[in-house]
Order: structure tokens, then sequence, then C-alpha cells
């Protein structure tokens, strides 16, 4: 959005565990958060990032298998004291992002393990539209 007015809107998928704050729930955090982070600028599309870092390595789309993070990471921080910021709750120590998936498939159903999915190409254009410090409400539809 950019001044309420909807510029771009994208499928996405979260958590097959549901919606929740708790630290190694894998459920993904409702309310407001912010962007600290961008990482992959120049990886390639389905690059597959471990703890943060470009392994080197691409995912196969649609292949099955691991559960990998791939080509783009918008990383999130909460922005709401005891929802999704402070102690056994916190966003950012359980880090839960906006990334690529090779599971592009399972985009619009319950698929991850807390995060915000995106297929690879949408994740690309989301990364070049927003800046750090953008906020991000996550809410259940």
């Amino acid at each position: 959005m950019d001044q309420n007015r909807i510029i771009k809107i994208y499928r996405i998928s979260t958590s097959k565990f549901g919606s929740g704050n708790k630290a190694n729930s894998y459920m993904t955090p409702l309310g407001l958060h912010m962007i600290v982070s961008k990482i992959g600028w120049n990886a390639r599309i389905n690059t597959i990032f471990k703890n943060r870092r470009n392994t080197g390595k691409r995912a196969r789309i649609n292949s099955g298998g691991k559960d990998f993070i791939t080509t783009r990471i918008l990383r999130l921080k909460g922005l709401e004291q005891g929802k999704n910021r402070g102690r056994g709750i916190d966003t950012f120590k359980r880090c839960i992002y906006i990334h690529g998936t090779p599971h592009e498939r399972k985009i619009g159903s319950p698929a991850s393990h807390g995060c915000v999915r995106m297929t690879n190409a949408d994740i690309i254009d989301l990364f070049k539209r927003v800046p750090r410090g953008t906020l991000v409400n996550i809410v259940e539809k």
C-alpha cells in the first residue's frame, strides 16, 4: 500500500500450525511488524539460504523435499510488546521472515513453519518495492 492505496496484492502461505506468538510453536505471529533487514540482494532465483546466509545452492521448485528458505528474505521485528515482542514471544528472535519457497504449489494454503512464504518471483518483486522500515501488519483473514 502507498498512502492507503493498494499497489499490489500477492498470494502467500502462512503456518500450517495456525497463528500464534510463542517461541518454538511454529505458528505465524499476528500484529504489527517492521522489516528490519533485507537479505539476498543479488542472489539467483531459488537460491537456498541457511541462517540468513547464501549457501550457493539452488532448490528445485515443487520437487518435495526440505522446507528451504529461498531467493530473498525480509526479516521481521514485532512492534507490539506482549503480542509479538518480548520474552518467549519475540518475532525477531523466532526468526520470522517473509521469504521465497520451493513449495510454490502450496502458496494460498497454510504450509509454513511460522514464516510468510511467497513465490520466488513475487518475493523478488516485493523485495524491490519495500525499503527497510516498512510496516507489515499480519492479520487473520
